[in-house]
């Protein structure tokens, strides 16, 4: 049994179409899961309670954490640190492994460029102090042979049918299919790269099915030589077939914003990576599996083929 934790989320969704490649024994846990595959186990749990979670995790070989929260700083606060240590605690109790899907903000926020499994962890916001302290947790845990586990760790992401969890298809892929102005954050003449979801579940899967990769961090497969936000904005738009309009959101002005619209005023202690370059590397990844990511002009394709064409 392989079981997904937060399986109705865009990695989860991803993750859960690539693992019958492995296994015909799939669990997928939220709090309102529904089946990707046919064959797929249904189990309705809340994973801020330890309870709930070891009878989740009950069986399983491997355990996928790939839960997101509301972007919410608080939130994070209080409830990531219980949801790992019930995660942690559940799959020790189950001789479990885990894979743990991560995102960057725990690293320092100078020289984003390229961004390697070796950067520094010292971050400067506060949703990326809790990052640092849940992963730290993990490694704890896994030295003191409590169990087995794994960092996947992805960039930013962009990819088909997903609403509210990427910023990328939130201020530039929507509203420019809606013919209206998309935004930027930070500067347009920097690139930021973007993990493309379908290559994410993939590679997760991957991971989870390889012996040897437990014990280490690994960062996603991600295109090289990311579009600046201005290539970004006018690759989209070209293939919506829209004009190319956006308007610059600096500090100040997301600032402003977030006083009316509270998840701008979630971006403002991460506007660091918008006012450089933030180029992802995956190159550990990509060498060891000899897998090539998606192209970034293939993976807007695809999403406006999906989500846009009429």
């Amino acid at each position: 049994m392989q079981t997904i934790l937060g399986a109705g989320g865009a990695i989860g969704i991803a993750l859960a179409k690539e693992l019958p490649a492995y296994t015909n024994k799939i669990r997928l846990v939220s709090r309102h899961p529904k089946k990707v595959n046919e064959t797929d186990e249904l189990f309705r749990a809340d994973i801020t309670k330890y309870e709930e979670v070891v009878k989740a995790v009950e069986g399983s070989e491997i355990v996928y954490l790939t839960v997101g929260l509301p972007y919410n700083t608080k939130l994070w606060q209080n409830t990531w640190p219980v949801i790992m240590k019930n995660v942690i605690e559940a799959c020790s109790v189950n001789n479990a492994k885990l894979v743990f899907f991560d995102n960057i903000y725990l690293y320092a926020p100078e020289k984003l460029n390229p961004i390697t499994e070796e950067h520094l962890v010292k971050p400067i916001s506060k949703k990326g102090k809790v990052r640092a302290a849940i992963v730290q947790m993990l490694w704890d845990a896994v030295k003191k042979e409590k169990i087995k586990a794994l960092i996947a760790r992805s960039a930013d992401f962009y990819g088909p049918s997903i609403k509210g969890t990427s910023i990328l298809t939130e201020i530039v892929i929507k509203p420019l299919s809606e013919g209206k102005r998309s935004n930027w954050l930070g500067g347009t003449e920097f690139k930021h790269s973007y993990t493309y979801t379908v290559d994410a579940g993939r590679a997760v899967a991957l991971l989870g099915n390889t012996f040897d990769a437990f014990g280490q961090t690994w960062h996603l497969p991600t295109a090289p030589d990311p579009f600046t936000g201005k290539e970004w904005i006018e690759a989209i738009a070209k293939m919506l077939g829209t004009k190319p309009k956006y308007l610059v959101l600096n500090k100040f002005f997301v600032r402003s914003i977030g006083l009316f619209v509270p998840i701008m005023k979630e971006m403002v202690e991460m506007m660091y990576q918008y006012n450089q370059h933030y180029v992802f590397n995956s190159d550990k990844f990509e060498k060891r599996f000899d897998f090539k990511p998606t192209s970034y002009i293939d993976g807007i394709k695809e999403i406006v083929k999906i989500d846009y064409q009429k």
